[in-house]
């Protein structure tokens, strides 16, 4: 049985957001916030932190901001759902590129509102030497989003103005994150033209 070019999506999408939460689950419940250990030497490293608000560790307006952002996620997640249904839909092919990009920005965001969501009504509070269990932090929409990835690939020489001595890459960031990001780089560079075309 031939399988439809919508179903693919959905599949790549749940397969993303899986990994996604694989890995912030396991990481919530074995470490505590601050513990790291090293994948690949020092330049590849999993830093457990939490932040309340966007991606990259950036944060938005407190308890409102957190609310307003889960919101808009929310709205994101819907409006990119049902633009790849309509595209998949369309009687001309529209180019699969197109389609994947948008299907890893969609579970990315998926990824990090159910952290915001959901996280605090099933997870205790993580802190630096507690290891989060399974219980209750904060109410529904204000979860904090789980970040692991680090990759301080070096530290610029001190002899470099204005950035002497600081790390290359400091922000820690999750498998959500980098979806949406390799995702939204891959449209711009390489299908831009279809967007152009786009009324």
């Amino acid at each position: 049985m031939k399988v439809g070019k919508g179903t693919r999506l959905l599949l790549l999408g749940a397969v993303l957001v899986v990994i996604d939460q694989v890995m912030k689950i396991l990481v919530k419940t074995n470490m505590a916030i601050g513990d790291h250990f090293s994948v690949f030497g020092d330049w590849f490293q999993i830093l457990f932190i939490e932040n309340k608000g966007m991606a990259f560790g950036m944060s938005f307006g407190g308890v409102l901001g957190k609310y307003l952002l889960s919101t808009f996620r929310i709205i994101l997640f819907v409006v990119l759902t049902v633009w790849i249904s309509r595209l998949v839909k369309r009687e001309k092919p529209v180019p699969t590129g197109v389609l994947v990009g948008l299907t890893m920005i969609t579970a990315g965001a998926l990824g990090n509102i159910i952290d915001c969501l959901f996280y605090g009504l099933i997870f205790t509070e993580s802190a630096p030497g507690l290891v989060a269990t399974w219980g209750h932090y904060a109410p529904f929409m204000q979860g904090k989003v789980v970040d692991m990835l680090y990759f301080p690939l070096w530290t610029w020489p001190s002899w470099v103005p204005l950035v002497g001595g600081d790390i290359f890459f400091e922000p820690v960031f999750n498998f959500a994150d980098s979806c949406v990001t390799v995702g939204a780089i891959y449209l711009i560079l390489f299908q831009w033209k279809f967007f152009s075309k786009e009324e």
